[in-house]
């Protein structure tokens, strides 16, 4: 891959490292850090209804799940960044022929290449 291409996809994936740490600090700002009541608009000292603390502990669940689908994609782009840095980006990991630029475009952090992922998602691909 040629240099400039290679810079083009470093600032894609640094972009969208930025733009995921700044959703996960939103989501412990505001979903993590906040206690019942405060989640819940309640300032007085009586306690939450039973369907209230049910509602909000479900938001809380679904916030967790985010997060961490965040977090897994904060790791591949990572990842993808330090296959920038050692000279190896836009290779398939498991065949090493190169990965589509379209594909680069669309999934800049992608570590196989089409064909590889689909035998992957099949199950059918040897490491």
């Amino acid at each position: 891959m040629r240099k400039r291409d290679l810079r083009h996809f470093e600032e894609r994936l640094i972009e969208e490292r930025l733009k995921l740490l700044k959703e996960l600090g939103y989501f412990e700002d505001k979903i993590f850090n906040d206690s019942q009541r405060d989640a819940a608009g309640d300032l007085s000292a009586y306690s939450v209804h039973m369907a209230d603390q049910a509602s909000d502990a479900e938001e809380r669940e679904k916030a967790y799940h985010m997060a961490s689908a965040e977090g897994r994609l904060l790791y591949h782009i990572d990842e993808a960044l330090s296959r920038v840095r050692e000279g190896d980006y836009g290779c398939c990991q498991a065949c090493s022929k190169p990965i589509k630029r379209a594909r680069l475009e669309i999934v800049p952090h992608a570590r196989l290449c089409i064909e590889c992922k689909k035998a992957e998602e099949n199950g059918s691909l040897e490491r």
